[in-house]
């Protein structure tokens, strides 16, 4: 968190004075906030303190270098969201929201979520060697935890090019922002605190999960009434076309909203029907694949549409191509799910 607060205190001298002052008090707030919950569940007086010394090995799931890679590279990107949320929150206080805002955030955000893909494929390769489980992903509780904000992050990069482009989606540039990082906080909450069983919770703490619990309300809840109050100063007027790039990529943010409402009512409706005293209830990979075979189709042909259509006012194609090359980022991604599934089924 402090190197990412630091990064943005160099590297933004060509930023507004006023915005970076913003942006790094937002930054320092969150800052305060791990230390409060460093020193507070985990902190020992100098009396208690003892020299380290190695009881046993880690367990063997741990004993892999996928541990030196994976672990960083994940909160890296949890962590990184926090200065598009920052960012957020100075436009919110300062009440504006233009181009030049959204191109200063834009590249912090691209290299968080760049950090969070990469923690995520690296966790995936290591599950898939180490557990045996001969897939990729199986939407077990602490893989949906990374994937949430994932999806939110995704979706925010695309508002941040519709703001930057055309000054719209402001509101959406703004609340996924918030959204990103209070599912990056609800993602550490639900591995550290216990309150989830899985093969890849090692180390959790009810006290330490109920601070997170806290932080994180008091995070978003902070947040959303910031933008309760003061989001119509910001908010973009601009009425867009029915066929145009901007409503593409607004179907493309609602699809990618509507999958990770999915995979959080999945991963948390287990917990709150246990907690109600309802009895114990498993949402497995059946309802999960069904859900997003529904949601990626359409956005499947988003992808290979949407980079074809011009802004809003500007003419229909780009080109006379109906459709994408086959060395696409889109096709691209459709031969790796099409592996990773030809994989999976074989014997």
């Amino acid at each position: 968190m402090s190197g990412w607060t630091l990064a943005v205190a160099v590297f933004s001298r060509q930023v507004p004075a006023d915005i970076v002052a913003r942006v790094l008090a937002v930054m320092g707030m969150v800052c305060a906030g791990f230390l409060a919950f460093i020193l507070f569940t985990s902190g020992r007086s100098p009396a208690r303190c003892r020299p380290f010394r190695w009881r046993a090995r880690p367990e063997p799931l741990l004993q892999d270098p996928g541990l030196i890679f994976h672990p960083p590279l994940l909160y890296m990107g949890y962590v990184g969201f926090s200065v598009a949320f920052a960012f957020a929150i100075a436009a919110l206080l300062s009440g504006r929201l233009d181009s030049a805002f959204t191109r200063f955030a834009r590249p912090w955000t691209l290299a968080a979520w760049v950090f969070l893909t990469l923690g995520i494929v690296l966790g995936s390769a290591w599950a898939y060697y180490e557990l045996g489980w001969g897939g990729w992903w199986f939407w077990d509780p602490v893989e949906n935890a990374s994937f949430m904000p994932w999806l939110a992050g995704t979706a925010l990069l695309h508002s941040l090019a519709v703001t930057e482009q055309r000054a719209g989606f402001k509101a959406w540039t703004l609340l996924l922002s918030i959204c990103a990082f209070s599912l990056c906080l609800l993602g550490t909450f639900l591995v550290r605190s216990g309150v989830l069983v899985s093969v890849h919770a090692f180390a959790s703490d009810p006290a330490r999960g109920m601070f997170i619990l806290a932080f994180m309300v008091l995070v978003t809840g902070g947040s959303l009434l910031l933008f309760a109050v003061r989001g119509h100063r910001v908010r973009s007027r601009v009425n867009n076309a029915l066929w145009s790039r901007e409503s593409l990529l607004l179907g493309n943010n609602v699809l990618l909203m509507a999958a990770m409402l999915v995979v959080l009512l999945g991963t948390l409706l287990p917990l709150v029907h246990k907690q109600l005293g309802l009895g114990s209830i498993s949402v497995g990979e059946p309802f999960f694949n069904t859900m997003f075979t529904w949601l990626m189709v359409p956005f499947a042909l988003l992808l290979g549409v949407g980079p074809l259509v011009r802004w809003a006012g500007t003419g229909r194609v780009t080109s006379g191509r109906c459709c994408s090359p086959p060395w696409s980022p889109p096709w691209c991604c459709r031969y790796f799910c099409h592996g990773c599934w030809k994989i999976k089924s074989s014997p």
